[in-house]
Formats: C-alpha cells, sequence, structure tokens
C-alpha cells in the first residue's frame, strides 16, 4: 500500500513548496468537481507561491521570459477598466483572472521535478472519475423524476418519458458541475499525457474507456474534433504497416460510434441558415455560438482598437444581440464564445495581439513532436470555440499548464515527448 509521500508531494525542510504542491494537487482533484470546491486550494497555492518567491534562491531564468506575456494580458485587462462603464462586472472578472497575473511569475521560481508534474494529472484524472460518477448519479435523479410524471395509461407517454429520461445523459444536461467544454478539454489533456503509456492492467483499462465514454457522453464537437485529430497524429507515427492499419481501422469504427451521437447526427440541420430568428427556441447551440461570433465581429469593427472594457465588452455584446434579433442570445446573456474575440471585445488589438504571441510561442515550443503539437492544437482550438477566459474554471487551468508547457525546459512537454 503506497504512503502518503508516494501520492503527495513532500520536500524535507521546505514546508511551503509542500504545501503548494500539495494545495494545486487537491484543488486539480476538485476541478471537474464544481467551481467552489477548488478555489481556496488555488488561492492557497497563489499565497504560498507568493512566499516561496521571497524564500527562493533559484535566479530569475531569462530564457523562460515568455511567461511573463501572462502577467503583461492581465495588465491589459486591468487597464481596460478605466474606459470601461459597469466597473462591477470588470472588477469581478478581473478578480477571477488574478491567477494570470500570479501562476506564470510563480512557476519562474518554482522548479517543478517530473514527479510533481505527474502527480498533478493523476489528481486530475481521478477528479474526472469522480465527476463522471457525480453525473451519472445527478442523471439517473433526473431520469427517475420524469418517470413520476409517466402517464402508465398511455405506452407513448411512457416511452416519450423514457426518451426524455435519456437525454439526461447526453450532453449539457449530463455536465451539470462544470460546462462540458471545460470537462472535455480536462479530458483530452489528461489523454494526451497518458494515452500512449501501455494498457498493463485492467484498472488502466477501465479509467481509459471511462473517459471515453465521459467524452462521448458530453458531445462536445470541439472535442471530438480534437480527438480525431490527437488519434490521426498517432497513427502516422505507428511505422508497423499491420499495427497502422488496425489502428486506422479502429479509428474509423470510433467515429462512427462518435459520430452517432444523437447530439451530433443532426449538426449540419441544426446550423444551416443561422440568420432565421423565427422559432428561435428551437435553434441549437451550434447556431446561437455562430450568431454570436457574427455579433462579436460586427462589434469589433465599430471599435477595434481599444474594445470597449472588460466590464462593457458583454454588455454591447448584448445589446448587439437584441438589435440583430439573436433572441436567444440575448437571453441567456451568451459571450462571443471565441476568447479571440472576446479579447478583441474587451481590449482591443493590443490584447489579442498579447494572446496571439502566447500560443505562437506556445506553437513554436510544442513544434518538436506530434505528441506535443496534439497537445498545443488542443489548446489552441479549445480558445475558438470558447471564451476560456471568462469562467474560473477556464481561467486558472490556462494559468497553470500554459506556464509549465512554456518554459524553456518544460518537464510537462518532455513527459509528453517521452509519451
Amino acid at each position: 500500500m503506497p504512503n502518503l509521500t508516494d501520492i503527495f508531494y513532500f520536500e524535507k525542510n521546505n514546508w511551503v513548496r509542500t504545501i503548494f504542491w500539495n494545495s494545486l494537487y487537491v484543488a486539480f482533484l476538485l476541478l471537474p468537481l464544481g467551481i467552489n470546491l477548488p478555489t481556496p486550494f488555488f488561492v492557497a497555492a497563489i499565497i504560498l507561491g507568493v512566499v516561496n518567491i521571497f524564500q527562493s534562491k533559484t535566479d530569475f531564468v531569462a530564457d523562460n521570459k515568455a511567461l511573463l506575456l501572462l502577467p503583461l494580458y492581465f495588465l491589459l485587462i486591468a487597464i481596460s477598466l478605466f474606459y470601461t462603464r459597469d466597473l462591477s462586472s470588470g472588477f469581478d472578472l478581473l478578480i477571477r483572472s488574478l491567477s494570470l497575473l500570479f501562476f506564470p511569475i510563480i512557476f519562474l521560481f518554482v522548479k517543478e521535478d517530473a514527479s510533481s508534474v505527474k502527480k498533478l494529472f493523476d489528481f486530475l484524472l481521478v477528479g474526472l472519475v469522480i465527476s463522471f460518477f457525480v453525473n451519472i448519479g445527478i442523471a439517473l435523479q433526473g431520469s427517475l423524476e420524469d418517470l413520476d410524471k409517466v402517464n402508465y395509461n398511455s405506452v407513448y407517454g411512457f416511452i416519450d418519458s423514457i426518451v426524455k429520461g435519456l437525454d439526461n445523459f447526453i450532453g449539457a444536461q449530463f455536465s451539470s458541475l462544470v460546462n462540458p467544454s471545460y470537462l472535455s478539454l480536462y479530458i483530452l489533456l489528461v489523454l494526451g499525457y497518458y494515452l500512449k503509456n501501455k494498457i498493463e492492467s485492467g484498472l488502466r483499462l477501465t479509467v481509459l474507456i471511462i473517459l471515453f465514454l465521459y467524452l462521448f457522453l458530453l458531445a462536445s464537437k470541439t472535442a471530438y474534433l480534437m480527438l480525431t485529430i490527437m488519434s490521426v497524429l498517432f497513427i502516422i507515427k505507428i511505422e508497423d504497416k499491420n499495427q497502422k492499419y488496425m489502428a486506422t481501422v479502429i479509428l474509423i469504427l470510433g467515429l462512427v460510434v462518435f459520430l452517432s451521437n444523437p447530439r451530433i447526427f443532426d449538426f449540419y440541420q441544426r446550423i444551416k441558415e443561422y440568420d432565421q430568428t423565427e422559432m428561435y427556441q428551437e435553434v441549437a447551440s451550434e447556431k446561437a455560438r455562430i450568431q454570436s461570433w457574427d455579433a462579436s465581429i460586427r462589434l469589433i469593427k465599430e471599435q477595434p482598437l481599444f474594445g470597449y472594457g472588460l466590464g462593457d465588452a458583454n454588455t454591447m455584446l448584448i445589446k448587439k444581440y437584441r438589435e440583430l434579433g439573436y433572441q436567444r442570445n440575448e437571453m441567456e446573456k451568451y459571450n462571443a464564445h471565441n476568447q479571440f474575440l472576446q479579447t478583441m471585445l474587451q481590449t482591443g488589438i493590443l490584447g489579442a495581439g498579447v494572446l496571439i504571441a502566447i500560443f505562437f510561442l506556445l506553437g513554436r515550443r510544442l513544434r518538436r513532436s506530434k505528441n506535443e503539437f496534439a497537445v498545443f492544437l488542443i489548446l489552441f482550438t479549445s480558445l475558438f470555440f470558447e471564451s476560456m477566459l471568462v469562467r474560473f474554471n477556464g481561467i486558472v487551468f490556462l494559468s497553470i499548464i500554459i506556464p509549465l508547457l512554456l518554459k524553456k525546459r518544460s518537464i510537462l512537454s518532455s513527459r509528453i515527448i517521452r509519451n
């Protein structure tokens, strides 16, 4: 049976770094379970990380100055508060974004090792498995509540209730704790970290099946696309022709299964003619996303240089929805559903330029292997379909993972290569 030093981080005579890493581990464990549970542990990690900076004898490494782009991004969104009217909303988002300022600076002075990074993903993996079964329980409860309303005198009513009950297990309804897009991002990065490890036990195979099943039930189109790209890159690396042929067959069969998901199969039917607004209550999320992009681009053209400020970006977007007749987007107060557009709305060209620079440098660092590049694509593409730096779940996760990948001698990056 493993002892606590095998599970958690322990550094003799340095309780600050010990609690820092263990706070991060617990936070990553709780991250897939909601926003409130991990927050105190992330706050503790920030406080202890700052203390470590003043105690650390580690010199600033010039090669890692790319990490300072994230604090620069934070500085730009903070400056945008000077020309925004809705200071309350802007300040709330700025507070949620504090990890973009602190964690990159902290990781300039915290020297991670392979074991500490591996444990970070181990805890995230356990959290994902726990959240899967929690969501299964919530979905079952919802299905049972639907069955209580069944009219057993009607066969059709009974069948309809069964079908409605199954809806609790697909898409956003299956992820009541965290937005499906964020969960999908966590799962894909965990797969990118572990996927090439040999399946040496029944437990590892079971966990792998759970993660793929989780992705299937979350029904994220972006996640499906990224999983396909990861699989193709993996197949290209296989040298043995028989193994490559078998992997290709498995990929095709997997695509058939994933694309048969009822939330995916009628994708084209649900997004065509996106500019029609009648019967809008029937419009799917894909159409709403395209309308968000359309409204955002129109607003950016009106104020491209500085944007509308951190607080007014969404306010102006909602007004544009009303002007264009995008009723569902206005009612749900949707953001841009694209971080690059969201940043342009908030800070204009300067903020978007810094964000693009971060991912340009990240792409250069991760171009050494197909495994690394697949991880880059996961992170980069996620920003095209969601405003990942609006919700705390996305902000804090990216503010830790991106600095760990940007470091010149990144342990996380090396681990991905070895996989």
